[in-house]
Formats: C-alpha cells, structure tokens, sequence
C-alpha cells in the first residue's frame, strides 16, 4: 500500500499549486510584481494564479483587475513613505467576496482562505472585501485607519529596535 501526500486542505478539499508561492516569494523578495490575484480551481481542487501585476502597475489597475461577480485571493505589495522619510512597503492580503457572487463561491473561498493563507508567510495584514468602496483608497476613512495601523506597527518596531540597540551598548 502506497500513501500518497495530498496538499488538499481537508476541510475544504483546496491544494495550493507550488506557483502560487513561488510568485508570492518573487513579489515579496524580488518586488517583481505588484499584486498577485488568485483563483480556485474547481476542476484541480487547489489554488492557483489567474494573474499578476507588473511592479509599476497601480492599485487603480489592480482593484480593475479584479471580477465584479466572483471571488478572488489577492496580495498587494503596498508602498508607502513614513513621518521619517522612509520608503517601506507592506503586503497585504485580501479575500475578494463580492456580495453578488455565487453562494458555493463565496462558502468554498472561506473556508480555503485560512489554509492558503498559511501558505504565504510574510503578509502583514489582512482585508476582507465585498465591494469595490471597501477597497477604495479614497475612502478616508477606510485609509486612515489603514495608515494609522501601518504607522503604529511601525512604530512599534522602531521602538523596539531602538530598545534593543539601547540595551545591546550598554551590555558592549
């Protein structure tokens, strides 16, 4: 009897296909993309890339990327400048449910989505989304909190790191 390993989440039945990670590790590292959308396919059972956006793709051209009708997985490189002139960039993962897409969609993405995104180490946050005005940037508010959590966590590492640097002279 020979056993077989599945990449199958048995909850949902969804593999990720080895791509979806390497794309994510050449847009993490290599900042080659922008954003990443996936899809599941039902025909596979797993999880793979439908598309990705050229590093000096916008996030106008990536919400434009995603369907008005079906689910997604997306992962947006996110730049951005600090009070300190620092360049830094987050990535962010959203699960993309729009409100009219089909129920089996919307219930086979949900209960995938915390498998796969086991499978992408290195995401800073996570958004939910089932609308294109729960995405908008120019929603204010949606924005500011988005950069107030952004500044904080920042700003927390910078604390620590300078905790850390404090203690280690001391020590030397």
């Amino acid at each position: 009897m020979a056993f077989l390993r599945s990449n199958s989440n048995a909850s949902s039945g969804m593999g990720v296909a080895e791509d979806c990670k390497e794309i994510f590790l050449q847009l993490q590292r290599k900042k080659t993309h922008r954003y990443v959308i996936f899809k599941i396919d039902e025909k596979q059972k797993q999880v793979v890339v439908e598309k990705t956006g050229n590093a000096t793709e916008s996030y106008d051209d990536f919400v434009a990327s995603l369907p008005e009708n079906d689910c997604r997985y997306a992962i947006y490189d996110f730049d951005f400048v600090t009070v300190e002139n620092c360049q830094k960039s987050k990535i962010f993962f959203i699960a993309w449910s729009p409100s009219v897409s089909r129920i089996r969609a919307k219930m086979l993405y949900a209960t995938s989505k915390d498998r796969f995104r086991r499978e992408l180490d290195g995401v800073h946050y996570e958004l939910q989304a089932t609308d294109l005005t729960e995405l908008d940037l120019r929603n204010s508010e949606r924005t500011s909190s988005l950069i107030s959590v952004i500044s904080s966590t920042y700003e927390l590492q910078c604390r620590h790191y300078l905790q850390y640097s404090f203690h280690r002279e001391k020590i030397i």
